[in-house]
């Protein structure tokens, strides 16, 4: 699984080069940033990589968490997909080592009609989380929110360990936030080490149970910095 999600990234740099390519004459500030923070994901991701061991000592002292947040990325989407099946293989995986008693998936209908939340949530069963340890946060549309949102479900739940389960760029990308909104928790980057030792099971889920009718992207809701604005939290306050 590790150089099949290395090859879908470097295959999402290729086609934001070829965005640049057509756009840098119009001086789209949109494209070269999405460019440099694909970059910045591929180096995340590698460095990762490379010490899957130190990084699970470090997880399993810290374990049993109470809770994981496990943020979405759009369905249906063939550059994003792949990110979002190794998030929840990665969920399924501190599941079933003992490391959380519960999964929190978080995400909206963003940029495709499917709720991400539901869509991870149908997976997570399917791999055999039960049921009754998957909890789903519906509203989030940026990254803080992920966070923002699904800690308030984990405090009304009674969860006081949590942790972010995610990609290494995004668990990156949201320490800074993190501690603005004064939320304690802690981070679980997956490792691409890891997630190449689980099979791939063959499943199908029924995708339409999160189908949105009526849908509208966040893309033509808001413009390309009103969504930075957002993923940089600024649409939420930053409270106790």
């Amino acid at each position: 699984m590790f150089n099949y999600f290395r090859a879908i990234l470097n295959n999402y740099c290729f086609f934001m080069f070829q965005k640049i390519k057509t756009n840098i004459m119009k001086k789209n500030r949109k494209y070269i940033i999405m460019f440099l923070i694909s970059g910045l994901i591929i180096q995340s991701f590698n460095s990762c990589a490379k010490s899957p061991d130190k990084s699970n000592a470090i997880i399993e002292s810290n374990a049993p968490y109470d809770a994981i947040i496990v943020p979405g990325v759009p369905y249906n989407d063939e550059y994003w997909t792949q990110i979002l099946l190794g998030r929840i293989y990665w969920s399924y995986y501190l599941y079933e080592k003992g490391i959380t008693k519960n999964v929190i998936y978080s995400g909206s209908a963003v940029y495709t009609p499917y709720i991400e939340a539901e869509i991870m949530a149908m997976y997570g069963k399917a791999l055999g989380i039960p049921e009754d340890r998957i909890f789903t946060e519906p509203n989030a549309e940026h990254s803080v929110e992920n966070v923002y949102y699904s800690y308030q479900i984990a405090k009304k739940h009674g969860f006081k360990k949590v942790a972010l389960a995610t990609d290494p760029f995004q668990s990156r990308m949201m320490k800074g936030p993190s501690k603005r909104m004064k939320i304690d928790i802690d981070f679980i980057p997956f490792s691409m080490e890891t997630l190449d030792t689980m099979e791939i099971k063959d499943f199908t889920i029924d995708s339409h149970k999160a189908f949105v009718e009526n849908f509208v992207s966040l893309e033509e809701r808001e413009n390309f910095f009103q969504r930075l604005r957002g993923t940089i939290g600024r649409n939420i306050p930053f409270k106790d």
